[in-house]
């Protein structure tokens, strides 16, 4: 079974807020959606609950979910603020879901503590929710939103009011529990880390349209177009120009760039296939592809070596910005080609003159 989304779109007046969007999930796994604030997350998953008018189809399998309300969609959602009772206790919370004929009071309190157990908050039944600490909260949301079975669970920014000890903590306890119970998930966050470790597929959101979506690996290693790959942390690009001759013949065609730091050698997989001089290219890379090899010496920019790391080009810069990032110093340099980031395994002084090493293999090229 597969949750389809096909051409779905919402508008407010004649703002679109999500627009063409087109989505498979398949049953039992979770996609996560990623994209910056505005980008209409938090509207697609109202979409598809039924919370939002929207024009295109909703299907689980052959069934039109479209065209059903939404307490007949079979969704659960939990949102960014919990949305709990707060005149409720724990149990009352998760059991609101099984107020129906299907569950009569005794089932349903049994179902309740049985999902309180596996989401690690037995005994907090008589609790009430402003006991609760933030995680706990969201731990009740989520006991709360698969007490009833849904098919389809939606999470809104769920860790986004967490500290990061706690997301990361609760990122592994929930990702087993939704293994566990089967549901479809989407998944739905401005957080890249947390995205591209919880969904087997990845898709980008960019103002209201699905730019990319695959395995995370793919979409981190090759983002679609320009705007995705700077969205992905490719903070440096710089103008580009066709060489004539643009494709070596050998184990492995590279594309021939001119650019203001010297002619870069891209890997075949990491440029456009369609080449034309009337194009213009463009090509980018994340920080950690430029490392600083040391103080500026004899080398002159522009220089190619290769080493079993892949291509090197040499590139001189001067640093105007250096700070303490996830075990390394981000630099930003001004180069021949204006500025850009490296990075560094020590602090640099402002003004001083380094040599660095860009590794061509993981640079993208792109035409726009």
């Amino acid at each position: 079974m597969t949750l389809s989304l096909r051409n779905l779109s919402v508008s407010y007046g004649d703002v679109a807020a999500i627009s063409g969007v087109d989505l498979e999930i398949k049953q039992g796994t979770t996609l996560a959606v990623l994209g910056a604030s505005g980008s209409g997350k938090s509207t697609l998953l109202r979409a598809v609950a039924g919370l939002e008018p929207s024009h295109g189809e909703i299907l689980w399998g052959d069934e039109p979910l479209h065209r059903l309300p939404t307490h007949l969609r079979g969704v659960g959602f939990v949102f960014q603020d919990h949305a709990l009772f707060p005149q409720r206790n724990v149990l009352e919370n998760v059991r609101f879901g099984l107020e129906t004929p299907r569950y009569n009071r005794r089932d349903a309190a049994e179902r309740a503590s049985a999902l309180l157990d596996r989401v690690g908050l037995a005994g907090f039944e008589e609790r009430h929710t402003h006991e609760l600490s933030g995680g706990e909260r969201q731990r009740v949301a989520l006991a709360r939103a698969l007490a009833p079975a849904p098919r389809v669970l939606l999470l809104d920014e769920p860790y986004g009011a967490l500290d990061r000890e706690l997301r990361e903590r609760l990122m592994l306890d929930v990702r087993e529990i939704l293994r566990d119970s089967g549901v479809t998930v989407i998944h739905v966050t401005h957080d890249h880390d947390e995205a591209f470790a919880l969904g087997e597929n990845v898709a980008i959101l960019d103002a209201g349209k699905i730019s990319q979506c695959a395995p995370p690996s793919e979409v981190w290693a090759n983002p679609c177009d320009l705007r995705t790959a700077r969205f992905l942390g490719h903070t440096s690009r710089l103008r580009a120009d066709l060489r004539a001759g643009t494709l070596r013949a050998g184990t492995s065609s590279l594309l021939d760039l001119s650019t203001a730091l010297g002619e870069f050698a891209i890997p075949h997989e990491n440029a456009p296939t369609h080449r034309s001089f009337d194009t213009e290219y463009w090509v980018t890379w994340r920080p950690e592809s430029l490392r600083a090899e040391s103080l500026r010496g004899e080398t002159q920019k522009g220089e190619i070596s290769r080493q079993s790391g892949g291509s090197l080009l040499t590139v001189l810069g001067t640093v105007i910005e250096c700070s303490f990032r996830h075990g390394n110093y981000l630099l930003s340099l001004e180069t021949a080609a204006g500025r850009v980031e490296g990075i560094s395994s020590e602090s640099v002084p402002r003004g001083q003159h380094l040599t660095l090493n860009l590794n061509l293999d993981e640079v993208r090229a792109y035409a726009v």
